[in-house]
């Protein structure tokens, strides 16, 4: 029999873990623009570096505890605002760009409002049933990625101890472009379409340790080549066409 109107549907506790998750990361995001208001650009980078684990980690989570919610995909998205969207342009305008006054402003403006046409177009395309790209490609750069690649700026300087690595009119120029890769058409990488063989995995997993070790003891300069990895993998992309096709390792 079916459950009558005065039978309410209970969640546990442990099924709300992947929407404190989300909430966790909004309050990073929130964090990382108070600390970059208040000058400390190394943690609020960092803050929005973990905010976006926790983005990778929430809708997995969900969908291991079958807790997949119409609220946590709303939350979810709210939170890829916040924290792709309009933490790392704040916090690089606080950094380099209030000086330009109105340009640096209009460049963040920019960017924030590709990010949020890019997570619309998003949601639109979820929930139909278009498929768009049987390979799993993204269209255009996601906005993970997009804030990831947004502070490369800010990993140069940290690195290389140079507070003016770039001039600030560059550093208006590079979010500008970022935010226009996010609403492009260019075919993008992700892991969905990356498959090994058992025999390739121990390769991948030493890999994966390596990086992991490199991001703990030299996180700037491992930043600044993931990020150039990932731009030369675009390229390559784009240039050989091989977005037609699932990626192998």
């Amino acid at each position: 029999m079916g459950k009558t109107r005065n039978q309410k549907f209970e969640l546990s506790l442990i099924q709300l873990v992947p929407n404190m998750m989300t909430i966790a990361a909004i309050c990073l995001g929130i964090t990382a623009i108070k600390h970059g208001f208040e000058g400390k650009f190394q943690s609020a980078v960092q803050l929005i570096l973990l905010a976006g684990v926790l983005d990778g980690l929430d809708g997995r989570v969900a969908r291991l505890l079958k807790s997949d919610s119409k609220l946590g995909a709303e939350l979810d998205s709210l939170a890829d605002v916040l924290n792709f969207g309009i933490a790392p342009p704040f916090v690089l305008y606080f950094w380099a760009l209030q000086d330009l006054q109105g340009l640096g402003w209009f460049s963040v403006q920019i960017y924030v409002v590709c990010c949020v046409v890019r997570l619309a177009r998003f949601n639109v395309i979820s929930k139909s049933d278009e498929e768009v790209n049987s390979n799993g490609y993204f269209v255009g750069v996601p906005a993970p990625a997009a804030a990831l690649l947004v502070m490369l700026p800010m990993y140069f300087s940290f690195a290389l101890d140079m507070v003016d690595f770039l001039p600030a009119l560059a550093v208006c120029g590079h979010l500008v472009l970022v935010g226009l890769l996010m609403v492009s058409n260019i075919p993008t990488w992700s892991f969905k379409v990356v498959t090994t063989s058992p025999k390739n995995s121990k390769y991948f997993l030493i890999g994966f340790a390596v990086i992991g070790a490199a991001f703990l003891n030299y996180i700037w300069f491992t930043l600044i080549a993931l990020c150039i990895g990932y731009i030369l993998l675009v390229l390559f992309t784009v240039i050989t066409g091989k977005a037609k096709r699932p990626i192998k390792i």
